[in-house]
């Protein structure tokens, strides 16, 4: 097929964003610039562009132009190292780049921009980029590393064609893509929806009356409602001093910290089993740290403030978390279910803070919730827990196709910019 192997040297230039730096905040040629934040993994998100100043002199040096491709330079995974978008003129003013931002500019008479952009997408999903990544808890690109990159040409007429072929493609998987993205956005709203009606009786065939709940409006005329600290028994936690290292020996107690967040996001788990850390006896008995028994409900108020999960066994907690024990007139299962349906309430009126959201033991305390009689609690709770099973196994389904096409769409490109795809001489 008439193609011949090169450098990225030969075809592009490649170059490094300017650092961002105090002395660059002010000046009288401010100007928008990208970084690794606005590279979406073939896209751009421009959303959040920040501004600071590059001289004339640096504009020329730095200044995006249409068909500019752009590589995230660093990144915490190597597979994540070398995402790329293309600039294609979206503001229309000046635009220059930051060193956290490669940019592949391609030399027209010898390699189309476009076959560039795509070689630089099936770079990173082949594992290229990774390959010459360097570093030790972020990874890093040189760019003399990524000029010494080899690769595979074909004539600038059959490059123009294999690039307009995954264009329309790639965009016809696209489609079908944000479609399924759509629709599993739009079964886990229903899951949320069917779990607020469950537990604020909306289902019920009674009557019904106001709640006087700032999550909900009304709930049957035969719940009430009540204080949840005269239902259950609230508890904390806390980190024994970690200058005592007696105090951390012979650790057998688990201990729920922050280091649960993936935990405790996953809304089909209803029960904590395992933690990453563990507590001594004697680091619990020299701090404010509880062993809560197992059935405990526990809130993170923090780090994921408004995630919760019931302890699957006797556990301790960091000062990160809030407890209830439930006692005989409180289902911990209903409980758990009820802090979930009102999570939108608790972080957008009670949680505190701009970038860290905490939400505060005083307003945990004073928390209501609606109390159908016992026998109820167990039947919402099954019912949910049925409804919730039906419709993951369809979100499943849903996530295995959205999966598929995007093994799909990085299989064409990678054969596209191979020379494995049946292309015909111009």
């Amino acid at each position: 097929m008439n193609w011949r192997n090169t450098s990225l040297r030969a075809v592009a230039e490649v170059a490094l964003g300017r650092q961002r730096s105090p002395q660059h905040e002010n000046g009288s040629h401010i100007v928008p610039y990208l970084r690794a934040a606005n590279i979406k993994d073939g896209a751009l998100d421009l959303s959040d562009v920040l501004e600071m100043n590059f001289t004339p002199k640096e504009q020329d040096t730095f200044a995006l132009r249409p068909g500019d491709v752009l590589l995230t330079e660093g990144s915490g995974s190597r597979s994540v190292v070398g995402a790329s978008a293309v600039w294609r003129g979206e503001i229309g003013s000046t635009v220059c780049f930051q060193n956290t931002l490669l940019r592949l500019r391609a030399r027209p008479e010898v390699i189309d921009g476009r076959f560039l952009a795509w070689w630089a997408q099936a770079a990173r999903d082949s594992g290229t980029f990774a390959s010459i990544a360097e570093g030790a808890n972020i990874y890093h690109l040189s760019a003399e590393k990524v000029r010494q990159l080899p690769l595979r040409l074909p004539p600038l007429g059959m490059q123009r064609r294999i690039a307009e072929f995954l264009n329309v493609e790639t965009s016809r998987l696209g489609e079908s893509w944000h479609a399924l993205i759509q629709l599993r956005a739009l079964l886990l709203e229903r899951r949320a929806a069917a779990v607020h009606a469950f537990v604020s009786g909306a289902h019920s065939s009674g009557e019904m009356v106001p709640s006087g709940l700032p999550w909900t409006s009304d709930i049957p005329k035969h719940w009430r409602v009540s204080r949840l600290g005269l239902l259950a028994q609230m508890g904390s936690g806390h980190t024994p001093s970690r200058s005592k290292p007696e105090w951390w020996r012979e650790r057998t107690i688990p201990w729920i910290t922050t280091g649960e967040v993936s935990q405790l996001r996953d809304d089909r788990r209803e029960v904590l089993t395992e933690t990453r850390e563990l507590i001594s006896v004697v680091g619990m008995a020299n701090s404010s740290a509880e062993l809560h028994p197992a059935g405990t409900v526990v809130l993170c108020r923090t780090a994921s403030a408004g995630y919760s999960a019931i302890m699957g066994a006797a556990m301790a907690t960091s000062q990160d978390f809030v407890t209830w024990t439930c006692g005989p007139r409180l289902n911990p299962y209903y409980l758990l279910w009820c802090l979930r349906a009102m999570r939108s309430d608790l972080l957008g009126r009670l949680a505190m803070g701009s970038t860290h959201k905490t939400i505060y033991v005083p307003d945990l305390q004073a928390l209501k919730v609606p109390v159908p009689p016992l026998d109820e609690q167990s039947s919402i709770v099954a019912r949910i827990q049925e409804n919730n099973s039906s419709l993951d196994a369809t979100v499943d389904a849903v996530s295995r196709q959205i999966n598929l096409i995007s093994e799909r769409r990085k299989a064409l490109v990678m054969a596209g910019v191979n020379g494995q795809l049946e292309m015909h001489a111009a």
